[in-house]
């Protein structure tokens, strides 16, 4: 997010979380002030392999209350970076043959995992993964879903939200977008009424 009145009425949908992009070569980039949200909203910056002390000064000056890190960040790397009283969702590329076990190095120094389709760009390629990976998430850390997620995938998600798995949040970015970093709030209300119908 990054436009003033599209966070507006974005914010009216109540999300849990609402993304703002430091990663200079994204699309998304925010180069100003962010505005203040709701207290219901959870204010996340998105990084990816940021220096801790550019983390830190972003956290403060945007009132950040999630870092979600998209990069190569170790365990130690996220422990810092919780240390600085925001939650921690840890970003991981996934592909076909996916092995889980690397996860158990991050158990304690992050929120969430989030899992997001393995692409050219570190995020926003908009395209997904297949989820039955996921049967075989060893964990029971929650997690977000990400990755190409559209309209199209409500059904499926709402399948995933009966299973056993930890399925903690949906993030949703390109294919509910009019433009880089403006999204379709019509869309999203559509998508939202559709995962909350019983």
């Amino acid at each position: 997010m990054r436009e003033a009145d599209n966070i507006a009425a974005l914010s009216k949908l109540q999300p849990d979380y609402m993304g703002f992009i430091f990663w200079a070569p994204s699309s998304r980039y925010v180069e100003k002030t962010t505005p203040s949200l709701p207290s219901s909203i959870k204010k996340t910056g998105v990084f990816v392999d940021a220096s801790v002390d550019y983390i830190q000064s972003m956290i403060k000056e945007h009132s950040l209350q999630a870092v979600q890190l998209h990069g190569n960040e170790t365990a130690h790397y996220c422990a810092l970076v919780q240390g600085f009283g925001v939650e921690v969702i840890k970003a991981f590329s996934i592909m076909e043959d996916v092995d889980f076990s690397f996860l158990k190095d991050f158990d304690t120094c992050c929120d969430f995992f989030l899992f997001d389709t393995k692409g050219e760009l570190p995020g926003g390629n908009g395209y997904g993964f297949d989820w039955n990976i996921l049967a075989n998430y060893p964990s029971k850390k929650p997690f977000f879903l990400s990755g190409g997620i559209g309209p199209e995938h409500a059904a499926e998600i709402k399948a995933l939200l009966n299973t056993n798995l930890p399925l903690y949040a949906i993030d949703v970015n390109s294919k509910f977008e009019l433009a880089p970093a403006r999204k379709n709030i019509d869309t999203l209300t559509q998508f939202k009424n559709e995962l909350y119908e019983l």
